[in-house]
């Protein structure tokens, strides 16, 4: 009794006590009635009777010296549970002992057991034991592990699976356990539940020491030692992170046998995800932790996309940091030196790869987004103008303003990725290629200032340029009729005429002379529904040999003009990339 009105008593201290467990029944209930027959020195019952509470401390107390007909027993009552654990505590007899056997868990698979525990609610009554056996998936194993000269007792534990709780490391100390801490990814190949031919489990190590018994802080929820030791007592001090490694090292070799087959799913995955959808990791990932490849096989995309490309970021930095080690040659051999850079080639080689994957792998999620953007939705109608538009090119930006792998300028004609100038969706007036004050906007409008001019007498040039023009209509739009406004070809070859008649200029602002007589390219990007046919018919064009587009040449404007159905403009960048798509596994439809 002295010991319980005493704070921090050391009285069972030899027991693993702590002397403040009491003082958490008063974290969660107001009050707690303690009822217990003890026998005294001489052999007699007595009954020793009070209640406990945060601001009485002790109180009510009754002391019968003789309690004839009692029997040795103590009963503690918890008395007014607080509403924050009330909502969020179990309720039924079968959920507090599955819970309350989770958290002495430690004492049933520990020598020497547990005491016999009954969960009773009204006539339902469940002993622990019951419930422990319907836990294991087989009998507990131990062993022992020495670290500088300090030993540790390793209990490993298959749990089934219906248990519920995750692989694990249990820290304990002074016959208790401390903390739990979760171990799945952290052991190559311990992702979900295990298989052991017979059920699914999970698995526990239950870890002791007179070393951690020693080291345990009072309140028993943590220890007084360092996770890594960089001081004076490195030497002498084990850290956390030491005796972990020791641990998850004997874990994988007592797993191991269930580990393998986690293992080949997990690189398995790895392969079919860097194959089908992200072919940029493949030429590195022989230069990646194996510990990396073994990743859970349920691993989403996202999270498995994310996972590799870490792994990529840190193989980059790497490099790069050789590359400037590279540079100092100091006192090795010329074979060594060839050696050293032998090396660093070959894994710049790789990483090179990588990138010119990840842009072919970039051009075909391209095809497939504009395949899906020209078909009929659920909802029975076509994508709006500006998704395909967007797709091609940003809409209301320049070249300057958009990073190049923003811009699938290669979907029409590889050669427009090299431009001086490019407007997608500007009003002529805003453009600085052009004194035209109009706020007409073609969707795309390309300048070319080419780097060699055109001598027309001594001391003066002209500099070469061409314009291009890139209408996009909606897919399956069928309204076209005579006049700028209604006729895509027309639109492209009024925006022509005007950039020409205003006077073209480099973006610099500087005339480029002749801009009435530039060479034009007008393209249009629709589907060939009857009314786009007939104007370009009635414009003198000429059906290509596939029959899914228009071409000719306007002698008037000096323009190209090719109409491009969807169909072909998607087929044919489809062609153009299939080698790539081939070289990399990847499917060209």
């Amino acid at each position: 009794m002295r010991s319980f009105e005493t704070l921090d008593t050391d009285y069972k201290s030899n027991l693993g006590c702590r002397g403040v467990g009491r003082l958490l029944w008063l974290k969660a209930f107001d009050r707690v009635d303690v009822h217990s027959t003890y026998a005294d020195p001489d052999g007699k019952l007595c009954l020793r009777a009070f209640s406990f509470s945060s601001t009485r401390g002790t109180y009510d107390f009754k002391n019968i010296l003789s309690a004839s007909g009692a029997e040795v027993s103590t009963t503690i009552r918890l008395e007014g549970l607080k509403k924050w654990y009330s909502e969020r505590l179990p309720r039924t007899a079968p959920r507090i002992a599955v819970s309350l056997l989770e958290h002495c868990l430690w004492y049933f698979v520990r020598p020497g057991g547990a005491p016999q525990i009954e969960v009773i609610d009204d006539a339902e009554k469940l002993n622990l034991d019951d419930v422990y056996e319907a836990y294991m998936c087989e009998s507990a194993f131990t062993e022992t592990i020495k670290l500088r000269e300090q030993e540790f007792a390793l209990t490993h534990v298959k749990l089934k699976a219906s248990s519920g709780k995750q692989h694990q490391i249990a820290w304990c100390a002074a016959g208790r356990l401390v903390k739990e801490e979760s171990i799945t990814g952290k052991v190559p190949g311990l992702h979900g539940r295990l298989h052991d031919g017979a059920e699914e489990f999970t698995y526990s190590c239950y870890v002791s020491s007179p070393y951690l018994d020693e080291r345990v802080r009072s309140e028993r929820f943590a220890f007084d030692i360092n996770e890594v030791n960089d001081d004076l007592f490195a030497d002498v001090d084990l850290s956390l992170r030491e005796i972990r490694t020791a641990v998850l090292q004997s874990v994988a070799g007592h797993l191991s046998e269930y580990l393998d087959e986690n293992r080949n799913a997990g690189r398995e995955r790895v392969e079919r995800f860097t194959t089908k959808q992200a072919p940029r990791y493949r030429p590195v990932l022989g230069r990646m932790q194996t510990e990396t490849l073994d990743v859970d096989p349920s691993i989403s995309d996202r999270d498995l996309d994310l996972l590799l490309h870490r792994q990529l970021s840190d193989f980059e930095a790497t490099l790069l940091s050789d590359g400037h080690e590279l540079m100092k040659v100091d006192d090795e051999t010329q074979e060594d030196y060839k050696a050293r850079l032998s090396s660093y080639l070959d894994r710049a080689n790789e990483l090179k790869n990588s990138d010119l994957a990840n842009y072919v792998f970039h051009r075909k999620v391209i095809l497939d987004l504009l395949q899906k953007a020209i078909r009929r939705g659920p909802d029975g109608k076509y994508a709006r103008e500006d998704t395909v538009h967007e797709l091609i090119m940003p809409m209301r930006k320049t070249s300057s303003e958009v990073k190049a792998d923003s811009a699938n300028l290669w979907l029409i004609d590889e050669r427009l990725a090299f431009h001086t100038y490019l407007a997608s969706d500007k009003p002529l007036s805003a453009m600085p290629i052009t004194r035209s004050k109009s706020g007409k906007e073609p969707d795309i409008c390309v300048l070319n200032v080419y780097d060699e001019p055109l001598l027309v007498a001594e001391g003066q040039t002209l500099p070469l340029a061409s314009l291009v023009i890139v209408e996009i209509k909606r897919p399956m739009r069928n309204d076209a009729a005579s006049g700028e406004s209604k006729d895509p070809v027309e639109q492209a070859l009024g925006y022509l005429k005007r950039i020409r008649n205003d006077g073209a200029t480099t973006p610099e602002g500087r005339p480029i002379s002749g801009s009435q007589s530039i060479p034009g390219f007008c393209y249009v990007l629709c589907d060939l529904t009857q009314s786009i046919k007939e104007r370009c018919l009635m414009l003198g064009l000429r059906e290509t040999s596939d029959y899914m587009g228009y071409f000719g040449f306007n002698p008037n404007y000096n323009a190209y003009i090719e109409v491009i159905s969807f169909d072909r403009l998607l087929n044919g960048a489809r062609e153009r990339n299939r080698a790539f798509f081939d070289h990399l596994g990847l499917p060209a439809n």
